[in-house]
This record gives structure tokens, C-alpha cells and sequence, in this order.
């Protein structure tokens, strides 16, 4: 269990750094996306192997919720900078 727990975080590092190292908003967008599916993830295996399905309705929400929210903020960022092309 902790094995499986240690690689899960190592993975999540990878998107972490990458946000840390960009400076483009696009891939930054990207990387906290992988970043929320990587813990909800993480946050479902848990649940099962502790056998809390609360917490498992938890990681459900973050895993739906949590990524519809990037993809709103990324349509305002893309209308606003429409809007300052025209």
C-alpha cells in the first residue's frame, strides 16, 4: 500500500514542476489539470483500500468538479484575451 501511495506522489510531482518551470498560462492550466486528476486519483485508491466509500464520493467530485472549473477559467482567459485583440 505505501508503495503504491509513494509512486502515486512521485507522479504527481512531475506536473508540479512543470507548472513551477513554464511560464506559459496554457501549459500551467495543463499541469494543475493533471495535477487535480492525479489526486483524485489518488484520493479513490485510498478509499478503496481503506474501504470508505465517503471518501471515495469525495474523489468523485474533485475528479468531476475540479476539472470543470479549469476548463471555465480557461474559456474566461480565452475570451479576455479576444477581447484584447479587437
Amino acid at each position: 500500500m505505501n508503495s503504491i501511495l509513494i509512486t502515486m506522489i512521485l507522479a504527481l510531482l512531475i506536473p508540479i514542476y512543470e507548472a513551477w518551470q513554464d511560464e506559459d498560462i496554457w501549459q500551467k492550466m495543463l499541469a494543475f489539470a493533471s495535477i487535480a486528476t492525479k489526486t483524485s486519483i489518488m484520493i479513490l485508491v485510498v478509499s478503496v483500500l481503506r474501504d470508505d466509500w465517503m471518501l471515495g464520493v469525495v474523489g468523485v467530485i474533485i475528479l468531476s468538479v475540479g476539472n470543470a472549473a479549469l476548463m471555465l477559467l480557461a474559456h474566461i482567459l480565452k475570451r479576455m484575451s479576444d477581447l484584447g485583440k479587437g
